[in-house]
């Protein structure tokens, strides 16, 4: 059987067993729990090719839609075993091929025009505000990477980390004026407007993250300091002494990163300071993963260095900080599932089955990826010109 035989290959410092829709078993690698070994059944038979020529996607689709089961342990588990004997080099030849043809087609086809921004935006983000409530942080609902200075941290904690980091690298003084690109539920505005009495304005194209924004605003008595619009960042306009987007970047199209960078420019005061906070990819540029584009974040691409220095540099920004952020987003990722998890008997009843399958693979892979794959996180700082550079040193943001 060719599935066997590539998985043999694949799990190469740990091994499963896979037992295919005639229950029959094979034994793909060194199995190290004899009793109870990590078992993948196969539930239909055309799997035994699907899962050989486009595992990035059909592994996802026919788990959530219950035509493959994990027995002895759960999809997390068989996913950190498999990204881990994978890391960070290709699955085989047959998907790599068609990533590289989806690749392509993508790029001459896909254009993130507004209307097709806010539709990708709708898909994700107005599912259904419980979904958000379940797994999320309590007190600032932040959707993006935490910064977990321990791993025991709770998940509170590592997002205040967060955003006191992106605040400090601001370097924000009374009187500054902050534009929050994808403002998401308002989390980080109100911490700035709280921090420093700054004024913020938050735009985002979710008309349910809109209205959470806006009642969160009169809710801690800051919408005073605090202004929210349903917009695409393409309309923004006025000027700015300090730009975030955290978390946004991975909704916008590579052929748009020039004119993303460009309209920062054009939103930025001579002395401002733009942040970027995104996932990123340690590869070379590749196709969107076919699971995620297709159920969870419709026309989302993950940024490559390459791309967004190239951007960067023809609109003439000079970066002024770069950091990556590794191993923290598994942390935060494994923290949104277990929340998630907890609150199952919920998700089923309101969503069904395949729904808590379809979350739970997405934050499982996604968090896998982070550990042991291409994916980090970086946070880059923007300026116009040397002289915004808040000093010779970075001393004031790690003292």
């Amino acid at each position: 059987m060719l599935l066997a035989r590539f998985l043999s290959k694949l799990f190469s410092k740990e091994g499963i067993v896979l037992v295919d829709s005639q229950d029959q078993k094979y034994i793909c690698g060194e199995v190290s729990n004899k009793e109870k070994p990590l078992t993948l059944k196969l539930l239909k038979k055309d799997l035994n090719w699907k899962l050989l020529i486009y595992p990035e996607l059909y592994l996802g689709e026919e788990y959530f839609k219950g035509n493959i089961e994990i027995i002895n342990g759960s999809i997390h588990d068989f996913l950190n075993l498999t990204f881990k004997n994978i890391g960070r080099g290709k699955i085989n030849t047959y998907s790599t091929i068609i990533n590289n043809l989806m690749y392509a087609w993508k790029f001459l086809t896909s254009y993130n025009f507004p209307g097709a921004a806010k539709k990708n935006v709708e898909m994700h983000y107005n599912r259904g505000e419980d979904i958000y409530d379940w797994m999320l942080d309590q007190e600032h609902r932040q959707y993006s990477c935490g910064i977990f200075k321990n791993s025991n941290e709770s998940l509170e904690q590592a997002q205040t980390n967060k955003l006191s980091h992106i605040a400090k690298k601001l370097d924000l003084k009374p009187g500054h004026s902050v534009l929050d690109i994808g403002c998401g539920w308002g989390g980080l505005s109100r911490y700035l407007a709280k921090l420093s009495g700054c004024q913020v304005h938050g735009v985002t194209l979710s008309s349910n993250q809109l209205a959470h924004c806006k009642e969160k605003a009169r809710e801690s008595k800051l919408d005073n300091l605090l202004s929210y619009e349903l917009c695409d960042y393409r309309n923004v306009t006025g000027k700015y002494d300090r730009l975030t987007n955290i978390g946004f970047l991975e909704h916008v199209s590579p052929k748009f990163y020039k004119t993303f960078f460009k309209k920062i420019s054009d939103l930025m005061k001579d002395d401002a300071i733009c942040l970027t906070h995104t996932i990123a990819s340690t590869k070379p540029p590749y196709a969107a993963n076919p699971f995620i584009n297709k159920y969870i974040f419709s026309g989302g691409k993950i940024p490559v260095a390459s791309q967004l220095t190239k951007a960067i540099e023809q609109t003439n920004l000079v970066i002024s900080g770069w950091e990556s952020l590794i191993d923290h987003y598994n942390l935060t990722l494994d923290q949104w599932r277990k929340r998630f998890l907890e609150n199952a008997g919920k998700a089923k009843k309101k969503y069904g089955d395949e729904f808590i399958r379809l979350w739970d693979y997405y934050l499982s892979s996604c968090s896998a990826a982070f550990k042991w794959s291409d994916l980090l996180v970086y946070q880059i700082e923007i300026v116009k010109n040397f002289s915004s550079t808040p000093s010779r040193t970075r001393d004031y943001i790690y003292q």
